[in-house]
């Protein structure tokens, strides 16, 4: 079975950072929580829960202990009450989403209402909504009642999110009506090459996997984004999951992967791949 593997797919810098964060807090310290699961990956956080890391979604439960950050970010209100408690703070969050952070604050003082494109209860958008008082989020056309006519918008994205659907929710803002538009484009740029990347493959390959978290935004971008160009896609977390009977009359399969899965699911589904012998599975 030929096999090609995406460029540009798997962890990203701010899991990276994150997981590292963790790893290292770990090793010094005995009582550590994460505030929400640290990735959004099954096999990762049970990993990091048997080296120790409790993963604990409400601050109050936290009551002593080193508190790490995850890479999507907290809202202001959730980082004051950690000092509040005393508790000592790791922050793993992402570079980008700081920014995303700081811009939707920036946008606010101008006077604008903060539009937030994305999933409404994504960890991140949580985050970046904790900012400011004056937002909205927006997730499809139906949300768009939830915006004022004739009023200053200030337009930001989920990070995960792709530039086509970006595309489509600025032209459904712009058709609702507004005084004043400001668009900054907040998307991440590993996340789109990403897309490219996986987009490139699935258009050249009888199979196409994307591996990552169920729960995982820009895995479930790149599952929809790949099943545009090739019906025979399948989003999984890991091998166990996979029927192998998909393959069967097939000759070359497709593999990408979330920014949030870690080198060794992919490394584990791509060998199981090339070692795959329909006569012997078939069985």
């Amino acid at each position: 079975m030929k096999v090609i593997v995406a460029k540009n797919c798997g962890f990203c810098h701010g899991v990276k950072n994150a997981i590292s964060a963790a790893e290292k807090i770990l090793k010094q310290e005995d009582d550590v929580h994460c505030l929400g699961s640290i990735i959004h990956n099954k096999d990762v956080v049970e990993q990091l829960a048997k080296a120790g890391l409790k993963t604990v979604d409400d601050v109050e439960k936290i009551k002593s202990g080193t508190v790490l950050i995850r890479s999507h970010g907290a809202a202001p209100v959730q980082i004051d009450r950690l000092k509040e408690k005393g508790l000592k703070i790791i922050d793993a969050t992402c570079v980008l989403v700081k920014k995303v952070q700081k811009i939707a604050i920036e946008l606010e003082s101008q006077g604008y209402k903060v539009v937030v494109i994305g999933d409404v209860n994504h960890p991140e958008v949580q985050a970046v909504v904790g900012c400011v008082s004056n937002v909205a989020v927006v997730a499809d056309e139906s949300d768009l009642s939830n915006l004022p006519e004739n009023e200053k918008l200030g337009i930001l994205c989920q990070t995960t999110k792709g530039p086509e659907y970006f595309g489509d929710m600025l032209h459904a803002i712009a058709s609702h009506g507004f005084k004043e538009l400001k668009v900054i484009n907040t998307l991440c740029k590993e996340t789109i090459r990403r897309q490219q990347s996986a987009v490139e493959i699935c258009k050249k390959v009888d199979i196409m996997i994307v591996l990552g978290g169920l729960a995982s935004a820009n895995t479930r971008t790149l599952a929809k984004l790949c099943k545009k160009y090739n019906n025979q896609t399948f989003h999984l977390q890991n091998w166990k999951e996979f029927d192998t009977k998909v393959l069967f009359g097939k000759t070359n399969v497709g593999v990408t992967a979330g920014a949030s899965t870690p080198e060794w699911v992919i490394d584990e589904f791509v060998k199981n791949l090339e070692a795959f012998d329909e006569t012997k599975d078939s069985e």
